[in-house]
């Protein structure tokens, strides 16, 4: 296809464009083994196996980043009493030390989408590093409030953006039938971030745990040095000696590149006749698919009550009558594991299944927490209650962990358009935190207001999530970035 005929399209309206989308995508899909046959997938499975060491040197330098934005997230759990006494803080002024972070972190969502696309994934990573070992050295030597929070916003900041670029980076590098599982360690290690700070964070002074969080700072910043720049992004950017070397670098010196090189410079040229995108364009009809999916996917997570129920879980087990120290730590090591589990499922499950059973499990154990604190308002069954209560809240992070808490970083990392990836994942990375600050924030007013109409408000989002899930999110298991493009536009 010529470049005067994808011009002419072009200007004759979104249908032709959309259309000229597809059109290379298709064919280049054609000349690929796997549309037909199994070619395809047997040099994957030979690669992944003998060639994709550098796929997981940059995997664990990314994600590095993600214990990093845990790490942030579970600080301010252990050393709350100490810090107050230390710096003779009222609850108001720690109050502001712990929720300052989620601002920091909308900041670092509404920016982290353009910086990665100017100075590239790695970059950003640069940027959000560098931001965390301020925040964490502010924090160490503050000697009142205003320290602590200007070193708390900087943290936050660095969260929002490893919260966008680490699931991308590691989206754009990966093989296809590795993508799922690799994107998913993601979640995983922002999980073991939490809980590391908790449990060290009891044995530790809390300038001590500080100081522990510059830890996986270095090991990103110097990890750079060691692995190449997203191939796709050398790509959009025009840098084609740059972007052939970085992908030979991630399939090893034998593989040969030569067909995914060329489906991903097909659709890269066909996206550059578009203009550059702005926030407004992404609500046109050939984007507003997959912003929906993102955005909506993002909603969902948030707003069916996580946040609430992880800051405040002591809380809810002394309500409820439970061990608040056993139930705590039980919630820390069952989040781990699961999170495990569903990474590993997650390019066998697929990415809809696992929503769905999330969603499921999630509607489940509010529908059981609800009732434990029902029976307690009402003084009914009031020996059952606790043990309602503990059930339904491992439930819902079991349930959680397994689909819901992942997935969703893994989906949007997947199905925007390289040209408003950064736009997009900005405003779904947004979308995240606005819901963690909403959620976290009402949760105590609802709580006083029912306790077990919490629930339930809780448990109808779930369910709504799990309608969204099968009308509207695609499966993108096994399938390139191009072809989850080309399914998304059909």
């Amino acid at each position: 296809m010529g470049d005067m005929n994808i011009k002419q399209d072009v200007e004759k309206g979104e249908d032709s464009t959309q259309e000229e989308i597809r059109k290379p995508l298709m064919q280049g899909q054609k000349n690929l083994p796997d549309a037909g046959g199994s070619g395809s997938e047997d040099q994957t499975d030979q690669s992944s196996k003998e060639h994709l060491w550098m796929v997981y040197l940059s995997t664990f330098v990314a994600v590095c980043g993600s214990f990093e934005f845990g790490s942030c997230a579970g600080y301010s759990s252990p050393t709350q009493t100490a810090i107050r006494e230390d710096l003779d803080l009222s609850l108001g002024e720690y109050s502001v030390f712990g929720s300052i972070l989620t601002f920091g972190a909308m900041i670092g969502a509404i920016t982290s989408g353009p910086i990665a696309d100017f100075i590239g994934r790695k970059g950003a990573m640069r940027v959000s590093s560098a931001f965390c070992a301020a925040g964490w050295l502010a924090i160490y030597f503050a000697e009142g409030a205003l320290a602590l929070d200007i070193g708390r916003l900087a943290t936050g900041y660095g969260m929002g953006v490893f919260s966008y670029v680490v699931p991308v980076f590691i989206a754009e590098i990966a093989p296809k039938n590795l993508r799922g599982a690799l994107t998913t360690l993601n979640q995983l290690m922002i999980c073991t971030g939490v809980s590391v700070a908790f449990i060290i964070g009891t044995v530790l002074t809390w300038r001590v745990l500080a100081l522990t969080g510059l830890v996986p700072c270095a090991v990103v910043l110097f990890g750079l040095f060691l692995i190449p720049e997203s191939p796709r992004w050398l790509a959009k950017t025009g840098r084609e000696k740059e972007f052939e070397a970085a992908l030979q670098r991630l399939r090893g010196k034998d593989a040969d590149i030569s067909l995914e090189a060329a489906e991903i410079q097909d659709y890269i040229e066909t996206l550059q006749q578009l203009p550059k995108a702005k926030i407004m364009d992404l609500f046109q009809r050939r984007y507003l698919p997959s912003v929906i999916i993102g955005v909506g996917l993002m909603f969902f997570q948030q707003f069916g009550g996580i946040n609430g129920i992880c800051f405040y879980v002591s809380n809810i087990f002394e309500s409820a009558g439970f061990s608040s120290s056993v139930g705590t730590i039980t919630y820390a090591i069952l989040q781990v594991i699961v999170t495990a589990m569903g990474a590993a499922l997650i390019d066998r499950a697929g990415r809809k299944p696992l929503l769905l059973v999330s969603a499921s499990g999630l509607v489940l154990s509010c529908v059981l927490a609800g009732l434990s604190f029902y029976f307690k308002s009402h003084e009914l069954a009031l020996k059952a209650a606790p043990a309602l209560a503990v059930t339904g809240i491992l439930l819902y992070i079991g349930s959680f962990s397994v689909g819901m808490g992942a997935v969703p970083w893994v989906v949007m990392s997947e199905i925007f358009p390289i040209n408003i990836k950064g736009v997009a994942g900005s405003l779904a990375t947004l979308m995240n935190w606005f819901g963690a600050w909403a959620i976290s924030y009402t949760f105590n007013y609802l709580m006083s207001w029912s306790s077990y109409g919490t629930f339930i408000i809780y448990g109808v989002i779930n369910a709504l999530a799990i309608v969204f899930v099968v009308k509207v999110v695609p499966e993108t298991k096994g399938r390139t970035l191009e072809q989850i493009q080309a399914t998304i536009n059909a």
